[in-house]
């Protein structure tokens, strides 16, 4: 007599579930068609569609103590980023991932109290211009308010040594598709998971697996494979068509397409998790979209899915750090504009396996069979 194999049911098990999830019209339009959608939106829209905040570094011996300076730290249109070190500084210069760096110093030479030089790259040829004119509208309503009947506050100087050769420029896409894709495998691995189990227990579909041979286990497997294999499926063709279609940048090419795979995996394992939570405390399927809502929810909006974590208030930066998506999208930019490999981004992956680590002992506990 045959021995009954445990894996060939398990791939059974898989095969019937992913047809099952391709036949779901809630698996196709969370899991595809609606980060699809946003990416082709941003897509046609290209760096039109580019947030209308620009950031800006100012130069570490700047003089910060002034009007002008708190003019353009108070202006909504103007973010000032941080940098720790020269050399990061001058890579997102480079790349346009901010518009220009600004040095205010105290004009010794002309009749203007200050004078401030604009250093920008032929990288942020799309953001310059606004910048500049944002930071004259400052200078012009410093001079009227406080100064009226004098000269300008400050001269303006603007540098823009276009010997400095673009290395690459940072596109809406480039921001656009990571984040769609982590929404994409957040939705799927929360919901999907959620309805999934609690369906099957509730309509004895586990309890008729019981009566078969195969272990819990497996059985387990073969439902997170189909899972797996779909969004799988769906990162390819998301990161394909942002690549073929919108430029998405890959920046060493089918190895970067491999390590992006390799985190979307990572990632959609860790959201699964919280999938199990919500399947094993919810009392009925209705429950399901409330509780899966306050876990991705605050993702989605803070998580850095839409828009840069860095412009939302500190208090909030400070939670968005906290959530696992956070870390997965800065990972998935990394890896695919800065060219970083996998050990680069072992902070981020550390945290999104800590944070498996803790999903799955809760998911242990509170999961159901019956």
């Amino acid at each position: 007599m045959k021995r009954y194999s445990q894996v060939r049911a398990m791939f059974a098990i898989t095969k019937a579930s992913l047809r099952a999830i391709f036949r779901s019209p809630s698996s196709v339009v969370f899991g595809f068609a609606f980060p699809f959608i946003f990416i082709l939106v941003f897509g046609f829209m290209g760096d039109n569609g580019s947030f209308r905040s620009y950031k800006i570094a100012v130069d570490n011996i700047a003089d910060t103590t002034n009007d002008l300076y708190k003019g353009i730290e108070n202006s909504p249109g103007l973010i000032i980023k941080k940098y720790p070190d020269t050399a990061s500084l001058q890579k997102d210069l480079q790349s346009g991932k901010i518009a220009g760096v600004i040095n205010i110093q105290k004009n010794t030479s002309g009749q203007q109290p200050y004078v401030l030089t604009l250093k920008s790259t032929t990288s942020s040829n799309d953001q310059w211009p606004q910048v500049r004119a944002l930071i004259q509208s400052i200078i012009n309503k410093i001079s009227n308010e406080k100064y009226p009947g004098r000269q300008a506050y400050a001269a303006f100087d603007f540098d823009f040594p276009r010997d400095i050769a673009v290395i690459r420029k940072y596109k809406t896409i480039d921001f656009i598709l990571p984040g769609q894709l982590g929404f994409s495998l957040l939705a799927s691995g929360v919901f999907g998971v959620a309805f999934m189990f609690f369906n099957l227990r509730n309509t004895l579909v586990l309890k008729r697996f019981f009566a078969t041979p195969i272990s819990r286990t497996y059985i387990i497997l073969g439902e997170m494979f189909s899972r797996v294999l779909f969004q799988m499926l769906t990162a390819i063709v998301i990161i394909l068509a942002g690549y073929y279609f919108f430029g998405f940048t890959l920046i060493h090419g089918f190895e970067t397409f491999i390590e992006l795979l390799i985190l979307s995996f990572i990632g959609l394992v860790v959201f699964m998790g919280m999938g199990f939570i919500i399947s094993g405390i919810a009392k009925s399927d209705s429950t399901i979209p409330p509780l899966a809502n306050i876990i991705t929810l605050p993702q989605f909006l803070i998580g850095g899915t839409f828009f840069p974590v860095d412009v939302f208030p500190k208090w909030l930066q400070w939670i968005a750090e906290a959530m696992p998506l956070t870390h997965l999208n800065n990972a998935l930019r990394d890896v695919s504009f800065e060219g970083y490999n996998l050990w680069d981004e072992r902070w981020e992956i550390g945290i999104l396996l800590l944070w498996g680590i803790v999903t799955y002992a809760i998911a242990v506990k509170v999961f159901r069979w019956e």
